[in-house]
């Protein structure tokens, strides 16, 4: 089977409060899938159940190491679904607000790119 890709949408998603780089990751994806609709899939690609699609998620965030991958592919409601994490993004200085948890200055912004293919057996 070939792979065969449909589409590559990008996404920004930032973590004000809080220093998590799982919420920024996942915002980056959620971002990247908002406004989009795939009539492609059943169209043009033929496929019967959106779980048929493979989505390769690719996020570069800071401190890669803390990311939940299973909460960053849970944003994905449907597909066969990978994630590639690396280290990237930015770090912003804020403000520590103490009633909002911070444990310091940092904003931490990632950006996501999530790209549904579909296996092509001719």
């Amino acid at each position: 089977m070939v792979r065969k890709r449909l589409i590559i949408e990008m996404g920004m998603g930032i973590d004000q409060h809080g220093q998590e780089p799982t919420v920024a990751a996942s915002r980056a994806v959620r971002n990247a899938i908002a406004h989009n609709a795939l009539p492609g899939v059943w169209e043009v690609a033929g496929l019967s159940h959106p779980n048929e699609m493979i989505i390769e998620v690719q996020v570069a965030v800071p401190y890669p190491e803390q990311v939940r991958e299973e909460e960053v592919l849970a944003v994905l409601p449907f597909g066969r679904k990978t994630l590639t994490v690396e280290s990237g993004g930015m770090i912003v200085q804020g403000r520590a607000i103490p009633e909002l948890n911070d444990k310091n200055d940092e904003m931490l912004i990632a950006i996501a790119a999530v790209t549904v293919l579909i296996e092509d057996g001719s």
